[in-house]
C-alpha cells in the first residue's frame, strides 16, 4: 500500500505503482495502519500516533534531528524499529549510507562545476582538461566513500585532485579503487594550507563519531582564492569547515569573504530519482528476506547485519549510541531475542 503522491518528488506517478500491483490510497491513516511501514525520513510524533501497536518501522533515524519524545512515542506503541544507517552487509559496511555517499560524492563535483560557471556568478572556470589551459585544482578532505566518488568524478572531468586524510589505509584504498596514483597526504596543516591556497574547489567529507571534526579553520578559508567554491558534504554532522552554516535546497549557497559555500545537508535529494532507485536496490532484498524468514523475529535472529540496524524491539530501546545520546535506558537485543 502506498500513499498517493508519495513518489512525486522522485517523478514516480501513482499509476506506475498501481500497475506494479500496489494499492494507492489518499487516506494517510490507512497507510500507517499497515503492519510494516517503510519510510525515508523518520515519522513525526503525529505520524507515530497513527501507527498501530507492535508495528515494524523501517526508516532513517537521523539521530541529530531527533528528540526524546520520539523514542517515548515509539515505546508507548511497543514498536520494533530498524534504522537505514545502522544496517550492515556481509562485509561489515553500511550499504544504505554507502549508496547515498556515492551520490553525494559525485554530486559535489557536479555542483562545484555549476558554481564555478559565470551563470552562477563564479570565476568562469570550466571543469575540463582543455589543451593549454591549466586544470581546475580540487582539494578533497576525507578519503571515505564521498571522497572516493568526488575524486572519481573530478578526475573524469580532467581536474587536478589532492586528497587529504589521516588514515593511511583509506588513502591506500582510494588510490587502488581509482586505479591510478593521485596526490594524497595526511592532514598536516602545512600541506593542507598550501593546497587550499591554490585550489578552486574544496570538498569536506570527514565524518566523526558524533560531530565532524573542524579541519579547516577560518584563517585557512581566508587564505583561499576569491571565488573559490567550498562544498561541505559533512554539514549534516556539523561540518568540517569552521565557516560552514547549514543551508537548504532553496537557498543552497552563501558568500563568506568572497568564498562560495554550499552547505546543504541532504545533497542526494537533488537527484531524488537516482537516490530512490539506489535505496530500493538495498531494501527490496531485505523486505523479501524478512518475508522468507517468516517475519522480523527470525530475520534478525539469522542476519547480524540486519540486527545491527535494530534500535527498538517491541518498545524497548536496544541501541547503545542512541541511549547515550538521549540519556535513555537500553537493553541488549541478544537478551530479548531467543
Amino acid at each position: 500500500m502506498i500513499e498517493s503522491g508519495a513518489g512525486e518528488g522522485a517523478n514516480f506517478k501513482d499509476k506506475t505503482y498501481s500497475e506494479a500491483g500496489a494499492e494507492v490510497t489518499k487516506d494517510t491513516a490507512k497507510v500507517y495502519s499497515c503492519p510494516i511501514i517503510l519510510k525515508v525520513e523518520p515519522p513525526s510524533i503525529d505520524e507515530v500516533k497513527l501507527i498501530n501497536p507492535q508495528t515494524l518501522l523501517i526508516s532513517a533515524l537521523q539521530l541529530k534531528t531527533q528528540h526524546k519524545k520520539y523514542f517515548e512515542a515509539l515505546a508507548s506503541k511497543r514498536i520494533t524499529a530498524l534504522a537505514f544507517e545502522f544496517i550492515k552487509d556481509d562485509d561489515g559496511a553500511y550499504p544504505a549510507v554507502r549508496s547515498l555517499s556515492e551520490i553525494a560524492g559525485t554530486a559535489s563535483i557536479l555542483i562545484a562545476s555549476e558554481l564555478l560557471s559565470n551563470v552562477n556568478g563564479g570565476n568562469g572556470l570550466m571543469f575540463g582538461n582543455i589543451s593549454g589551459v591549466p586544470p581546475v585544482e580540487v582539494v578533497i578532505i576525507g578519503a571515505g566513500t564521498v571522497g572516493e566518488f568526488a575524486a572519481r568524478s573530478a578526475l573524469g572531468l580532467g581536474a587536478n585532485v589532492k586528497v587529504f586524510d589521516n588514515s593511511i589505509t583509506k588513502l591506500r584504498c582510494i588510490q587502488s579503487n581509482l586505479g591510478r596514483t593521485i596526490y594524497t597526504s595526511t592532514l598536516q596543516p602545512k600541506n593542507l594550507i598550501k593546497a587550499l591556497k591554490r585550489c578552486d574547489v574544496a570538498i569536506g567529507a570527514v565524518r566523526g563519531k558524533n560531530r565532524s571534526p573542524v579541519i579547516v579553520t577560518e584563517s585557512m578559508v581566508d587564505s583561499m582564492k576569491t571565488g573559490a567554491v567550498i562544498i561541505d558534504v559533512s554539514i549534516d554532522m556539523g561540518g568540517c569547515f569552521e565557516t560552514s552554516e547549514v543551508t537548504n535546497h532553496d537557498n543552497p549557497t552563501f558568500d563568506y569573504n568572497g568564498k562560495t559555500h554550499y552547505c546543504v545537508p541532504n545533497i542526494p535529494a537533488r537527484y531524488s530519482r537516482s537516490a530512490s532507485v539506489s535505496i530500493s536496490n538495498i531494501f527490496t532484498p531485505y523486505l523479501l528476506k524478512i518475508a522468507e524468514d517468516g517475519g522480523i523475529e527470525n530475520a534478525i535472529r539469522f542476519d547480524r547485519g540486519l540486527k545491527n540496524g535494530l534500535y527498538f524491539y517491541h518498545g524497548i530501546l536496544t541501541n547503545k549510541s542512541v541511549a547515550d545520546w538521549f540519556d535513555l535506558d537500553c537493553s541488549d537485543v541478544n537478551l530479548l531475542i531467543f
